[in-house]
């Protein structure tokens, strides 16, 4: 019997690594959906027995999908596949009906275990799969096919950072004991002087304050930029158990740490996929309770375009608003491009 299997996430380069991950002798008629709407077409049409569903998508996350399923009984066994790797995500998906959840980026010994357990996948069958590499590249309009499984760098990086903000907000919730509200990435090249445009969480009547660390790798260089709304410094001291919660002093411990936490946990999240080591700089204080373009002055001067990733932390139930940037140096690009392709080919 053919499995019908549908992968349902916003990244191409996803798609293609969870499509990859399927054993090769598995009978399955393999279909993509780009986002939740989608997914539910094809639910709703009877169009798949089990579905690889991601949960960080625009317009309707993943959440929201197993919440339609639930409500409206369809037909699909369902397994999480997310860079989101809180404990409270994997509870949350669970009762939501997922049955099971894997942690991104894939690993094809996890998928084949998971096959074998739920009844998928009998390597002691013959065979025959409806996966192959000429599915992955289908024209548009074919059953199997999606045409935007040829990745991009921009979607590259979109997923390289989505797996890295997993892990630094698994870290920051357990530290803090709270949930962290994945946003999506936003990756884009953007000169120096238009830089305080990319930032799309900043309030004009806000004003912030930023630490900015420096990291290099072999082939690729950049800064780190952590902007802490000024609104956010007490409920944050609080929540770090300070003795003080209020003063200069207090919100540059405030400050160090969160830069600390963060770019930590992401940078190595980033380093990790591209299987390098990157080395950090010391954390140096941009400045204080400025707007976001006074901040952001000294890049303005210097002509290099900049390839911007922007991540926005949210925690559940707290007005808190922090925002990393990851800013890489034109001359990144090519060690990048390579990655890339290595990926894909």
């Amino acid at each position: 019997m053919t499995t019908r299997i549908l992968i349902c996430d916003d990244s191409a380069l996803a798609r293609k690594q969870m499509a990859r991950a399927l054993p090769r002798a598995l009978n399955a008629d393999v279909t993509y959906a780009k986002d939740g709407k989608e997914a539910l077409e094809r639910l709703r049409g009877h169009q798949a027995d089990l579905m690889f569903l991601d949960l960080n998508m625009p317009e309707m996350d993943g959440y929201q999908v197993l919440e339609v399923i639930r409500k409206e009984d369809l037909p699909v066994l369902t397994i999480v596949v997310s860079g989101d790797i809180q404990p409270e995500a994997r509870e949350r998906v669970r009762k939501l009906g997922a049955i099971d959840f894997i942690r991104k980026p894939t690993e094809p010994g996890i998928v084949l275990t998971l096959l074998k357990d739920y009844g998928f996948y009998n390597p002691g069958e013959v065979e025959t799969t409806a996966l192959n590499d000429s599915a992955l590249t289908a024209d548009a309009g074919t059953s199997a096919g999606d045409p935007a499984l040829s990745v991009s760098l921009n979607d590259y990086l979109q997923e390289v950072s989505n797996v890295a903000m997993g892990r630094s907000s698994d870290l920051l919730a357990r530290l803090l004991r709270v949930f962290v509200k994945q946003s999506i990435p936003k990756v884009a090249f953007i000169a120096n002087s238009e830089l305080h445009m990319a930032i799309s969480a900043a309030q004009n009547d806000h004003t912030y304050s930023a630490v900015c660390q420096g990291f290099t790798g072999a082939g690729i260089a950049g800064e780190a930029l952590l902007l802490f709304a000024d609104a956010s410094f007490t409920e944050m001291a609080e929540m770090l158990h300070y003795e003080d919660l209020e003063g200069e002093a207090v919100n540059v411990e405030v400050l160090m740490d969160m830069s600390s936490i963060l770019f930590g946990a992401f940078l190595k999240g980033i380093g990790d996929q591209l299987n390098l080591n990157l080395g950090l700089g010391h954390p140096t204080v941009l400045g204080q309770h400025r707007q976001i373009t006074e901040l952001l002055e000294h890049h303005s001067s210097r002509e290099e375009r900049l390839l911007c990733i922007e991540v926005s932390y949210v925690l559940e139930d707290r007005d808190i608003q922090c925002d990393v940037l990851i800013l890489l140096t034109e001359d990144s690009v090519p060690f990048l491009e390579q990655r890339l392709e290595y990926l894909v080919d």
